[in-house]
This record gives C-alpha cells, structure tokens and sequence, in this order.
C-alpha cells in the first residue's frame, strides 16, 4: 500500500467512528421512541446500518493493522515499480493515458489508479523509458510505450 493509500484508509476510518456511527445511534434512539421495537421499521433499518457501518470499521482496521505501506522514493526511479505514475502511448492508436501503480485496495481506474496485480501493472513492472509493455486486454493483446516514470 502507498502511504497515500494508507491515509485514505486512516480518514475513512475516522468518518466512520467520528461520524457515521453516532449518527447511526442517534437514529437508534429516535426509532426507539417511535413505540413497539418488533414492528418498527425504522428501528430495524437503522440496526442494519449499525450492523453494517461496525463491519467496514473492522474490515478497515484489519487492513490498517496488516498493511505494508511501501514508499516509492526508496526505489529506482529509472524503471517502473510500485508507485510509479506512468505515462503510456497505445502503439497501435497513439492514445495516451497515465497511471499510478497502487495496491489492490486504493486502485480506482477512473481516477488513474491501477492495481499492482493488474495485467497492465504486471506488464509495466521493471521497464524503462521508451521500452514496451505487452498486455492482454479482453479485447486482444495491446502495446504500450512507456514514455515518463515519475514518482509523486
């Protein structure tokens, strides 16, 4: 996980407990005083969310407690490692798009951010400037140049 990861991690975590979860007992409290518990509607809805919201705190703290936060200024900045933000050509179409080499938990490719484990990510790991990175995408192999490593 980047470090950047980690703090997203750390402020969601915060949200929940600072303010996610007292709304959710305040809620509690008011559909109790809405009368018989069995039939209250509200009160169930709102147990569920409690349920819910006490779950992703404890997914969310065992991923903090077991995450290796791996810093991407210790590396080689001359080829692409965790990390990375990498700029690519398509060969074939010239397109080009930038990602970001994250872990499986922060990568979101609408925002650039591609997991290590990911094809693309795997293809890109250990080349350099100007080299080729291969991939098979669901619609057939693709090419990329690499033209920036950079490391934010």
């Amino acid at each position: 996980m980047t470090p950047e990861g980690l703090k997203q991690l750390q402020e969601e975590l915060k949200r929940l407990k600072a303010v996610e979860r007292p709304r959710i007992v305040a809620e509690i409290e008011a559909a109790r005083g809405l009368g018989d518990l069995s039939e209250n509607a509200e009160y169930h809805a709102a147990k569920e969310r409690q349920a819910l919201i006490t779950k992703k705190i404890g997914e969310i703290e065992g991923k903090i407690a077991s995450a290796h936060v791996i810093d991407p200024s210790s590396f080689d900045h001359k080829k692409v490692v965790f990390g990375a933000t990498v700029n690519l050509s398509d060969i074939n179409t010239g397109e080009k798009v930038l990602y970001k080499i994250v872990g499986a938990d922060e990568s979101d490719v609408k925002r650039g951010k591609i997991s290590v484990e990911s094809p693309l990510a795997k293809s890109m790991i250990g080349k350099a400037v100007g080299d080729t990175a291969r991939v098979v995408t669901p619609r057939g192999p693709k090419e990329f140049e690499i033209l920036e490593i950079r490391f934010e």
